[in-house]
């Protein structure tokens, strides 16, 4: 097996590869020989079938699969001496394609090399870690909305009229062509007007209503209303109006932590102040991963892989375009071209990205089992009722599950390398990290 450089320059690697046809007539032969022991042919015992009349009768079937083994033998070969690690799935393509039984077989190999990455010394890296602490007037807003969260209704004036989001007590039967129907009537019903829970046009021609009026509604069901003798049929309600009641914000006390699984209201706010000091960390984290990432991308250069850079540019072209185009959900749209500064973008993210590669490499970073069933059940919360279905999906899928393990991997590499930064923590208000956290969609 010869393999011949055809050409070095940059990252960009070619090779001639030549078979030999005594070298490809040998692996035929090796082949055929390791089947013949469990070969069985009419007129010869098991494993006794010569292995010249073999050759004739499964040659053919076996020199593709010989063919292909030797290649990707001497590209292995290749990939072990030379240190080299494709960026893409090299292009491998037979360059004699008048080939017949008996020639050499001549292929060429192209690549791009992975580049070298240089090393960092990581505590040379200066971060800074914003930290908010979640104070009385943020609790006292995150207590006055759970309060809205539990509103309650308390009954107006006497005599006054029913406004858009007043809660209506009433009596009701349905009619359709004069005869009550099934499922149609209710005694002391409360219906917030607004809500959208009855017929479309109902709760609509409610508003104005006072306690103690009887009021017709006229309504006719959706074509597509679940009970199949309703459907597209008109009905009037005669609606007897027992309360108008307005809504008012629950009282701030226990009751109202007790709610909320907390067994008084010191309880309430302290598990508020947890929840919102964790959001808050989060947020800090997120800004603190945009400053690192800015600091490694300052600290390192290095020649990049053209086909990464575009394959990355082409995404981040097709991402932004989606998002300037919503309501275009599939793919049938024009080509979309890349700009300077997609491709600008692109070669900051591939950088960083083998960068953050190569150090949790050598860190033996891994994202264990545990984690990923983690992720993957996130997930798939966001397909209700079909829970199951979609980690099924994911378990059979190669290509999900490394979109869902990249970024888990990338953030615990980001934590490797913040543990050996120096980091300094600044306390700041809400509004200062808020600010912050917006600035990041603005780069």
């Amino acid at each position: 097996m010869q393999v011949t450089e055809t050409l070095n320059e940059g990252l960009k690697r070619g090779y001639a590869i030549k078979l030999t046809a005594d070298e490809l007539d040998a692996k035929v032969n090796e082949k055929l020989a390791e089947a013949q022991p469990d070969v069985e042919m009419k007129g010869f015992r098991k494993g006794k079938v010569p292995l010249a009349l073999l050759k004739k009768q499964f040659g053919q079937r076996v020199m593709g699969e010989a063919m292909q083994e030797s290649i990707d033998g001497a590209m292995n070969e290749h990939f072990e001496k030379s240190g080299d690690r494709p960026a893409m799935q090299p292009e491998v393509k037979m360059t004699n394609e008048d080939w017949k039984e008996g020639d050499d077989v001549e292929v060429a190999m192209t690549y791009e090399a992975l580049p070298e990455i240089p090393e960092i010394d990581m505590s040379k890296i200066k971060l800074e870690k914003l930290v908010v602490k979640a104070d009385d007037a943020a609790i006292d807003e995150a207590l006055k909305n759970l309060a809205e969260t539990a509103q309650d209704f308390k009954s107006r004036k006497k005599g006054a009229k029913a406004k858009d989001g007043d809660q209506v007590v009433m009596d009701f039967v349905g009619k359709v062509d004069g005869e009550a129907f099934e499922g149609g009537s209710a005694e002391d019903y409360p219906l917030v007007l607004g809500s959208n829970s009855f017929i479309p046009g109902f709760e609509e021609q409610l508003v104005g209503v006072k306690a103690g009026e009887e009021k017709a509604v006229t309504v006719s069901f959706p074509d597509d209303y679940q009970a199949e003798h309703l459907k597209g049929k008109e009905a009037v309600f005669d609606c007897t109006i027992k309360d108008v009641k307005e809504p008012v914000a629950a009282e701030i006390n226990d009751e109202l932590a007790t709610k909320f699984g907390s067994e008084d209201l010191e309880g309430l706010k302290k598990q508020i102040a947890e929840r919102l000091e964790a959001e808050y960390a989060g947020a800090s984290r997120a800004v603190m991963k945009r400053g690192l990432l800015d600091e490694l991308d300052k600290m390192v250069s290095f020649d990049l892989p053209p086909s990464l850079v575009e394959a990355e540019a082409g995404q981040i072209a097709h991402q932004l375009w989606h998002e300037d185009n919503p309501d275009v959900q599939g793919h049938d749209h024009p080509e979309i071209e890349t700009t300077e500064e997609h491709k600008k973008l692109a070669e900051r993210r591939v950088r960083l990205g083998l960068l953050l590669a190569e150090i949790g490499q050598k860190a033996e970073v891994e994202v264990s089992d545990a984690e990923m069933t983690q992720a993957i059940m996130n997930q798939a919360r966001q397909y209700p009722g079909q829970e199951r279905q979609f980690f099924e999906f994911v378990q059979q899928n190669q290509q999900m599950q490394q979109q869902l393990r990249a970024p888990l991997f990338e953030d615990k590499v980001v934590d490797h390398i913040a543990e050996q930064a120096k980091v300094d923590e600044k306390e700041v208000s809400k509004e200062e990290l808020q600010k912050a956290v917006e600035s990041l969609d603005d780069e």
